[in-house]
């Protein structure tokens, strides 16, 4: 019997077609919120996706964005899952992502979502992504989205966003 179910790697390639609606500099492979593409035996593609945090508004969009690349290649049995366990963490964004957005101004996240110097009173480090200075300093801890932080780089003083290390 012949699969005419296109490979999976095939789908992997698609998702990075699908952009965050919020960051469109960034598709959902970036982001690292597609967690899981499998063929169920009954020949339905299953996609599990995590959101970069509970309640994100962006998700139905890219929900939608999703079953609009499969259907356009074919695929009309799928189903996406929303998995909140285990949480999504910067941590799970791609090394592309991150250099896209230093590359659009946005700082992205430093370090490991582990690192808990935060709680000991250490403040972590978010270099200018427009000079490239380490004299920085918060302005607010919410940006143009949930997910950024407000940022003022005091060598240059240009504001900017830093992507939350979650």
């Amino acid at each position: 019997m012949v699969n005419p179910s296109p490979d999976i790697d095939i789908i992997w390639d698609w998702m990075k077609q699908v952009e965050d609606p919020e960051i469109p500099v960034l598709n959902v492979l970036d982001l690292g919120i597609v967690r899981s593409i499998a063929w169920s035996p009954e020949q339905v593609l299953e996609i599990s996706i995590t959101p970069t945090y509970s309640g994100c508004p962006a998700m139905k969009t890219i929900e939608t964005d999703i079953g609009e690349i499969l259907e356009e290649n074919g695929i009309t049995r799928y189903q996406i899952k929303t998995v909140l366990a285990p949480a999504w963490t910067t941590d799970w964004m791609s090394e592309e992502g991150r250099l896209k957005l230093h590359q659009v101004g946005i700082a992205p996240p430093v370090g490991v979502s582990a690192d808990k110097g935060l709680l000991m009173g250490k403040i972590r480090t978010v270099r200018c992504p427009i000079c490239g200075s380490e004299d920085t300093s918060m302005i607010s801890q919410f940006g143009s989205t949930a997910c950024k932080a407000l940022y003022r780089c005091e060598n240059c003083l240009e504001p900017f966003d830093h992507f939350k290390c979650i």
